[in-house]
């Protein structure tokens, strides 16, 4: 294998695939990034096993200035030493050159590198997948229905299943919800394109992010593939793939309210400040807990740490309907909650004391929804 390529396209496409690539999975060869030459471009591979990435690096790509000698595959490694070398190279352009099958020359003007590669042979094949029977989003609203819903998987192995997002698709619907047990996302879309497939499977929020990293918002659609156990991302030059959670997901519908006492409609920004205040003061304490409290004119956020002090704050609203209600809550989950919303007028429904609240856009079209579980105090 030979070929020369622009630095900096290449650097761009290398760091896109290290996304995959851990330096604690207990297959060696995975620890590097596999590249393959030939007559469409240089394919770029990084994988853990439970996601893999593989990208092209088309010789049709003006800014790239491909140009590929001799075909050819090779698994470089440990990654982070590949792309070090490759970012402190000298010139505008590299060569890599492949001798005696693993041996590997890396040059760039005066710099000249020889590292041991591994044989292309032995690294684990990418899962095959149907895209035949597929369906595409738009990639800024992929983004933003994990930015909304990756926030409440758990960090927990216990529940094992509850460290993904639930993805379902029935009669032209997208829902994704994510879950554990103390707070809730959801988010449901129309799909068109969707036609008349059904799916009912769990995404490792941990893939999410990553996925969420490599989107380059330029991009405007991409395509998404379901297997058995696994699903793929695709855009023009990229391959996406992330293995399924298994197991079935609890039914979160029954944890929505339908009904709620007492409804406060503000803007989200407001209360995200008040609680960022109030949450300096409990963080320091012994008790992250923060109180909010309704009344017929007043809206006010509490934090009492007897070890640190007392912060209390009239938060400003747009209305204010039903019963007088205190609520004491974590204010990181809040946080969080008011964080995917953005700029917008929200309505906060209160059942009670210690049931559930709910956060929607004030126009309630319960397409986003956020929950969280309030916090005995006494």
């Amino acid at each position: 294998m030979k070929f020369t390529v622009n630095r900096i396209a290449f650097l761009k496409k290398l760091k896109d695939v290290q996304l995959a690539v851990s330096s604690r999975t207990t297959i060696p060869i995975l620890t590097g990034i596999k590249l393959v030459a030939d007559s469409e471009g240089i394919k770029l591979t990084g994988s853990n096993s439970d996601i893999s990435i593989e990208t092209l690096i088309s010789v049709q790509d003006e800014k790239a200035t491909l140009r590929i000698e001799e075909e050819g595959s090779i698994v470089l490694q440990p990654a982070r030493f590949f792309s070090d070398i490759v970012n402190k190279l000298p010139d505008e352009t590299f060569s890599v050159e492949v001798m005696d099958r693993v041996q590997t020359a890396i040059k760039s003007s005066s710099s000249s590198f020889l590292i041991n590669g591994l044989d292309a042979a032995n690294y684990p094949h990418l899962p095959e997948i149907d895209t035949d029977q597929a369906f595409t989003l738009p990639v800024q609203l992929l983004k933003t229905i994990v930015k909304q819903t990756v926030i409440a998987v758990s960090s927990h192995e216990s529940r094992p299943i509850l460290t993904g997002v639930n993805l379902s698709l029935k009669e032209g619907k997208l829902k994704a919800v994510a879950t554990d047990s103390h707070r809730l996302s959801q988010r449901v879309i129309p799909l068109e394109s969707a036609g008349d497939f059904s799916y009912n499977i769990v995404i490792p929020g941990k893939s999410l992010q990553e996925l969420s990293r490599l989107l380059d918002d330029s991009l405007e659609e991409i395509t998404v593939a379901i297997a058995e156990n696994q699903i793929l991302f695709k855009t023009e030059d990229t391959h996406f793939y992330s293995r399924l959670l298994e197991g079935n997901y609890p039914d979160t519908d029954r944890l929505i309210p339908e009904n709620s006492s007492t409804q406060i409609t503000l803007d989200a920004q407001v209360l995200l400040g008040a609680v960022e205040r109030a949450s300096l003061l409990s963080h320091e304490g012994k008790n992250n807990v923060v109180k909010l409290s309704v009344s017929k004119n007043e809206l006010e956020i509490t934090g009492n740490s007897p070890e640190v002090g007392r912060v209390n704050e009239n938060v400003s609203f747009t209305n204010i309907d039903g019963e007088e209600m205190e609520i004491s809550f974590n204010p990181d989950y809040l946080k969080a909650a008011l964080n995917t919303f953005g700029p917008v007028e929200i309505t906060l429904k209160l059942i009670s004391t210690l049931r559930p609240f709910v956060l929607v856009p004030s126009d309630d079209n319960r397409e986003f929804i956020q929950l969280i579980t309030p916090i005995r105090t006494s």
